[in-house]
């Protein structure tokens, strides 16, 4: 179903980059489901997210009054209400037409528009494939993992951030569907190519489970991707199925977010109750906490680094923070802040900043990320590895 046509411009490109949410490699935004509050106007399928911002919240109501008065007048709500989101300076501030609301919440519940790739940056500065989901158009292509992508529908993308890549890929902010196209410049061994890919309906694997050895006390590696609806709950099964002898490394590497409530169900496997985050929501405080009954006993290292965020790093924090877990890798990305969205006239959806979460130990994440226990950048799973046998937890 086409939607309207938007120009990508810096504020069109910032949304789209915020639509690829947990498919990209590198942005994404969290949120919610009954742990933050609604806005009394947003009715109860609109949910409250947290994300990064350094600025202070916009003024909501001149968002509503502009997209009112643009309405009233026969123009786009959306579009006005944009212009003020962009002005205000709020920098992960958005507005969502509704059929962009609506991919930006299938996609919370784990299904997006897209071509079945992930991208990341390389040490060269190139943009390469991280990942090619099985059976999507980019794998019927045979495009692979390492392939390095050129152009996207004739632009270079080298010097783009990949989020923005991924938001283009993915052709959000444009109207892209279902069936829609895509021409990617590929490189690979010295051969350059282009492929056209249709845009299928897809659906990801937020978390991944495997042993790390044949032994019977073998480490389990939990790889989590994204938190969207039912990955907390994907968690907790797997360390309760795991032998109770092996340790858990927990792999939140490139892990761009996803839904609060769903790393507070996840930090509940290591936990027996008590604090994930406080937050506060334009100026009143509140707090996530785990459930009761989590593995307390079972050693954990948590591996990160710089695509680490969000949901992501208040998982991290809490389990730092209450000694659960030894982390390793590099710096977290650094998004902590509130925002929530509301229902503005002519369906659009203002998604805004509205306060910022902490650490159980009070350290705020937002712009400053969570530095690990063990700093390494190179081999850094091997790292993770060596330490958690240290710590009991095989091998």
């Amino acid at each position: 179903m086409p939607g309207p046509t938007h120009r990508l411009g810096p504020r069109g490109l910032c949304r789209g980059a915020a639509l690829t949410l947990v498919f990209g490699c590198v942005l994404a935004t969290a949120a919610a489901t009954g742990s933050l509050p609604h806005e009394a106007e947003a009715g109860g399928d609109i949910q409250a997210r947290a994300i990064a911002s350094t600025v202070a919240p916009v003024d909501r109501a001149e968002i509503e009054d502009a997209a009112a008065e643009a309405e009233a007048d026969g123009k786009s709500g959306t579009e006005a209400a944009e212009e003020v989101v962009s002005r205000s300076g709020d920098r992960w501030g958005a507005v969502y037409d509704e059929r962009e609301y609506e991919e930006f919440e299938q996609a919370l519940d784990g299904s997006y528009t897209g071509i079945g790739l992930s991208a990341r940056r390389t040490s060269g500065g190139r943009v390469a494939v991280a990942r090619v989901e099985s059976g999507g158009p980019a794998d019927r292509a045979g495009i692979r993992a390492g392939d390095l992508l050129s152009t996207v529908d004739g632009s270079r993308v080298d010097r783009r951030p990949v989020a923005e890549v991924v938001a283009l890929l993915r052709g959000d902010g444009t109207g892209a569907a279902e069936g829609s196209t895509v021409v990617l410049g590929l490189e690979r061994g010295g051969r350059a190519w282009t492929e056209t890919l249709g845009r299928a309906r897809l659906t990801t694997e937020a978390v991944t489970v495997r042993r790390l050895g044949d032994e019977p006390s073998a480490a389990v590696l939990v790889k989590v991707a994204a938190f969207t609806k039912g990955a907390g709950t994907e968690v907790r099964d797997a360390v309760r199925a795991a032998p109770g002898d092996a340790g858990i490394l927990l792999d939140l590497r490139a892990n761009s977010g996803g839904l609060v409530n769903e790393a507070a169900v996840a930090a509940s496997a290591f936990l027996d109750g008590g604090l994930v985050a406080t937050y506060d929501v334009r100026g009143e405080q509140r707090a996530l906490y785990a459930e009761s009954g989590g593995d307390t006993d079972r050693p954990v290292v948590v591996l990160v680094d710089g695509g680490t965020m969000s949901a992501a790093e208040l998982l991290t924090g809490a389990l730092q923070d209450r000694g659960r877990a030894v982390t390793v890798g590099s710096p977290t990305f650094g998004k902590g802040s509130v925002q929530m969205p509301s229902k503005l006239p002519g369906g659009s959806v203002a998604e805004l900043t509205v306060g910022h979460y902490r650490t159980p130990a009070g350290r705020s994440v937002d712009g400053t990320g969570i530095t690990p226990d063990l700093v390494v950048d190179a081999r850094a799973q091997e790292r993770a590895e060596t330490v958690l046998s240290g710590l009991g937890g095989g091998s």
